[in-house]
């Protein structure tokens, strides 16, 4: 069933993963009406021979300077010089995430674009047609202006697009999806890109997938533990809730629920190492964390993102700096610290798991027959690599401003850099986990107990269905990404009552 998104109701993270694919966008009665007495208010603006950025004048530093006075050809003005991006092209799934946030700003009627302009998303969002966007060029001060750009000149059949995932000429593109070029002013050329549409799909989806992450590692986290026979008193109630923290309070609660009926084996030091004992410290200030981005992605799924903004009931147009996207900034750095921390804990248990002397006795690198087989010695060693990749490409972006622009850009935000590098470094968590999973399933298999609790049992069952024991060796990196997939797929009620489905968001 398509999904249906309705643009006068907030949008959702699960709306932007659906818009990968073909969706239904509703622009009812509501949305029209505000679009239009936008538009109708900008007329009446320009009559009156009132200034209008982008309307009436040039772009960026040129704004001393007159526009062309057709407006159509001031669309030409807008977008031309926007066609200045390099590198690789956005995931088409992002790009299309993006062009559902547009219209859904656009969609809000501040912005005194065209109603056919958000008539045109839509009809677009319901193909597979996805504009063909560089990932090199935005600052993400005035909006991502040169990938949206690029956008915008895709949909008027300029450029290149995908249509079914095969990039083309864009005006192929149109065609091959039944769509008709679009065409454009000015003003609609300048809201189409002047936003932060992009750096909100980023920042969205990558909080997404760094959410299913972090539910998946404390799932691991305590199938590790029974595993090697822990005392779980590290995630006590009453020493949790001394600690005061919220996340680790609630990570705490749902990982007793994967543990509850956990048996020690007694055989354990006192204490754990740390990548054990203090992961719902670690794994509750990550949450913590990830509210704080939670609180930016659901402001800026609502927002409008552009400049000027345009109120009809107060006879007013508004010049400043929506398009800033400094928020997502700091949210995409933060995403970056939590996936780094989070991807090392995984890591360091990885690297506990195929230790004898941490283990509890299993076989070095958890190797059927060590020496004549090597287990995980290979996974290890890419774990290894893969958080190092993570922390080498750490530096917060949003740190980074330096004046562009002749000085009208003279502090940046860098958001689009912070929230694509989260999405890029996402990936690489759920890497890291998946090799987790692969361990802990070997471990079962060369000696570790059965798990005692039933929540870590259903766990096991699921990875034990999907991954077969190495015995002997083969290569694992496809069953690394099975077993990442598997787990981001899975529904955590099934193991355990303290969890709800985190793809609900």
């Amino acid at each position: 069933m398509t999904t249906e998104v309705d643009l006068a109701a907030s949008l959702r993270i699960r709306d932007l993963r659906a818009a990968a694919g073909p969706i239904t966008v509703v622009t009812g009665t509501a949305v029209r009406d505000r679009v239009t007495a936008s538009r109708v208010f900008l007329d009446k603006v320009l009559g009156d021979d009132r200034a209008v950025y982008g309307s009436t004048t040039g772009f960026g530093a040129l704004v001393g300077y007159a526009g062309r006075a057709d407006l159509r050809d001031q669309a030409d003005n807008t977008l031309a010089h926007l066609g200045a991006g390099h590198g690789r092209d956005i995931d088409p799934g992002v790009a299309r995430a993006t062009m559902l946030i547009r219209a859904r700003s656009l969609a809000q009627g501040a912005s005194g674009v065209s109603p056919h302009v958000v008539d045109a998303l839509a009809a677009m969002l319901g193909t597979t047609f996805a504009p063909a966007m560089p990932r090199l060029g935005s600052v993400g001060a005035s909006g991502d202006l040169i990938p949206l750009g690029a956008a915008a000149q895709a949909l008027r059949g300029r450029g290149h697009a995908y249509v079914d995932g095969i990039r083309m000429d864009a005006a192929d593109a149109l065609r091959a999806a039944g769509l008709e070029p679009l065409p454009l002013d000015g003003r609609d050329a300048l809201a189409l890109v002047n936003g932060t549409s992009l750096t909100t799909a980023a920042t969205a989806l990558a909080l997404d997938r760094v959410r299913t992450s972090h539910r998946v590692v404390q799932a691991l986290t305590c199938l590790l533990a029974d595993l090697l026979g822990c005392d779980p008193q590290f995630l006590d109630a009453g020493l949790l809730d001394r600690y005061r923290h919220r996340g680790a309070i609630e990570v705490g609660a749902a990982m007793r629920g994967i543990l509850a009926g956990a048996v020690p084996s007694g055989a354990r030091a006192l204490q754990e190492p740390y990548s054990i004992r203090c992961s719902p410290q670690l794994l509750g200030a990550a949450e913590d964390a990830l509210r704080y981005v939670d609180g930016v992605v659901a402001a800026d799924l609502g927002s409008v993102s552009d400049n000027p903004l345009f109120f009809p009931d107060t006879d007013t147009v508004v010049h400043g700096g929506n398009f800033f996207g400094q928020p997502a900034a700091f949210a995409g750095d933060l995403l970056t610290m939590v996936i780094a921390q989070v991807g090392n804990l995984a890591e360091r248990q990885l690297d506990l798991l195929v230790d004898p002397v941490r283990n509890s006795g299993l076989p070095p690198m958890l190797a059927a027959g060590p020496g004549r087989q090597h287990g995980l010695q290979g996974v290890q060693l890419a774990s290894t690599a893969l958080i190092a990749e993570i922390r080498r490409d750490a530096m917060p972006a949003s740190i980074q401003s330096l004046p562009t622009n002749l000085h009208n850009q003279d502090v940046i935000p860098l958001g689009t850099q912070a929230a694509l590098r989260a999405l890029d470094q996402a990936e690489l968590l759920s890497l890291i986990t998946g090799s987790l999973a692969v361990g802990l399933r070997q471990a079962v298999h060369v000696g570790a107990r059965t798990p005692s609790a039933p929540g870590c049992a259903r766990l096991l069952e699921v990875l034990i269905d999907v991954v077969p024991a190495i015995d002997p060796d083969r290569p694992l990196d496809g069953d690394v990404r099975t077993a990442a997939a598997t787990l981001e797929k899975l529904d955590f009620s099934l193991i355990s009552d303290s969890y709800g489905d985190p793809r609900d968001a």
